[in-house]
């Protein structure tokens, strides 16, 4: 997709699908009354008609209206009231603009929606909402089909979107809106890129290959791949455990992006890569295994993270570490009861062998020791009670530190990318005692999500921490299967609140 700023009367420009939003009751927004003048009244009567439903969201599709350039002019509902309107209520109005742009003809689209009231969202947050939002609609997961294949599912139309400026003063915020947006969108692109792919074609080397591309494509990101041998040097033995089952010899990722003050702790990602997930020992049921190769989405998230930041140049210090493994059954791989010791020092009885992601992600968040972090998240497909407590809306959240938790929970809500928080109590780390080590893998079915958490936050007590369960977000099942390319917004919007925080004490 093309993005670029086009600036004129509405009712001047040429397009092929011009996007206006409106309210269905009251006084016309400023562009879409000067649509309805230039047309004779068409908008307004549009309206009237009772065609476009007072639903957010809601789209009326107007061709050819006399006094118009545009070919066609989609109108998108904002509800009844005239008042200023909420981010969640733009969101939904930039979704279904994008889905009613899927089935048309048009190869270009001209968007006009940032031209409403929107409380806590300037003109600039709400044409980046639509980049999103149509960049979301028109992905297609379709990089292992053949011609044949791709034939019988045709990729959308549209290949170019303008932002339509209404005044100098908004051209600024536009232009930030257009790099920002183009950035995530690339971003999550490349995310549900990964994870869509299988797990014969996406194993752990192969999410190494990705992360040095990234690397040469974007100059001042550096790449570091740890094979086996470098991982045993170092004592990983909690992370190798979950690799033993495996063909596939595990990796461990870390990207380096370093644009902000040379003596300036960095941020860092750490990434679960688990490439493909049978559960090891602990087989997992048959039904919907094939979606376990979705629990390397915090291990894509980290990539695509690295690759937006990098095509933003952000002044910031920010390392993304990726522990990439598969967890398959095998007559070296982990048993219930084993223990193994960890690059910590401590040891851990495997009482699960599917509770393999913290397995791995104890080592790297270890790792990340040597960084001397200003604050470490990380980003797991976790636990399936995450997906029980919250739903497919929401990811969980827990952490060491409460300043690094409100700052990503006000990141969820401006970005849409919702988080919420959940208790991190010492009185769960009782369930996680072992009479044999110093620490089980599980904690029991109960608290399931809090007590995977408490079993991290072993291994991050030297840093502030955060963790961000995604078992629920980073994809979706059923008809709509695929990968949705959460956290990215969130963080990306927690990044981009950082370089403001810096630039105000400035």
């Amino acid at each position: 997709m093309e993005y670029t700023i086009k600036s004129g009367k509405p009712e001047k420009q040429k397009s092929a699908c011009l996007l206006v939003g409106l309210f269905t009751k009251g006084r016309l927004p400023p562009i879409a009354a000067a649509l309805d003048e230039a047309s004779g009244g068409a908008i307004r009567a549009a309206v009237k008609s009772g065609d476009l439903a007072a639903k957010p969201g809601a789209t009326l599709l107007l061709r050819r209206l006399d006094g118009v350039a545009a070919e066609r002019v989609l109108l998108v509902s904002a509800g009844s009231r005239h008042e200023a309107i909420d981010r969640a209520t733009f969101r939904k109005m930039a979704q279904g603009a994008a889905a009613a742009l899927l089935p048309l003809a048009a190869t270009e689209a001209l968007t006009a929606l940032h031209d409403l009231p929107v409380t806590e969202g300037d003109a600039g947050w709400q044409a980046r909402s639509v980049i999103e939002a149509i960049a979301a609609a028109h992905y297609r997961s379709d990089q292992m089909k053949s011609d044949e294949g791709r034939r019988d599912a045709p990729a959308p139309k549209l290949q170019q979107l303008r932002l339509l400026a209404s005044g100098k003063k908004q051209l600024p915020l536009l232009e930030q809106a257009l790099q920002q947006g183009q950035a995530l969108a690339a971003g999550r692109a490349l995310i549900r890129q990964l994870a869509d792919l299988p797990g014969n074609i996406c194993t752990p080397d192969y999410l190494a290959q990705q992360a040095r591309q990234i690397s040469s494509d974007w100059s001042g990101l550096e790449c570091e791949v740890l094979d086996q041998a470098a991982m045993e040097q170092l004592g990983m033995g909690s992370l190798l455990s979950v690799a033993r089952g495996s063909r596939q010899p595990p990796r461990l990722i870390v990207l380096q992006w370093r644009g902000g003050a040379a003596d300036a702790a960095p941020v860092v990602l750490v990434g679960k890569g688990l490439t493909f997930d049978a559960g090891g020992i602990s087989l997992k049921p048959a039904a919907a295994m094939d979606e376990m190769k979705y629990d390397m989405c915090g291990g894509a998230t980290v990539l695509g993270v690295m690759r937006s930041v990098a095509e933003l140049q952000l002044p910031i210090n920010l390392i993304g570490v990726v522990p990439a493994s598969e967890n398959l059954p095998d007559g070296n791989a982990n048993k219930p009861g084993d223990i193994v010791t960890s690059m910590s020092g401590r040891t851990i009885e495997i009482l699960n062998t599917d509770a393999e992601g913290r397995l791995i992600l104890c080592d790297a968040l270890t790792y990340c020791e040597r960084f001397n972090p200003e604050v470490v998240i990380d980003m797991a497909t976790l636990t399936g009670a995450a997906l029980v407590a919250l739903g497919k809306q929401t990811t969980a959240l827990l952490g060491n530190d409460q300043p690094l938790i409100d700052a990503l929970i006000a990141a969820g809500e401006r970005s849409g990318d919702r988080a919420w928080q959940l208790p991190l109590w010492d009185e769960y780390q009782e369930q996680l005692k072992s009479p044999f080590a110093d620490i089980a893998n599980i904690g029991g079915r109960d608290a399931g999500t809090i007590t995977a958490a408490c079993f991290l936050s072993r291994f991050t007590r030297d840093f502030r921490w955060a963790h961000l369960d995604i078992a629920g977000t980073a994809w979706l099942s059923g008809d709509k299967k695929g990968a949705t390319g959460r956290p990215l917004a969130l963080l990306l919007e927690y990044l981009l609140n950082r370089v403001a925080d810096q630039e105000n004490k400035q």
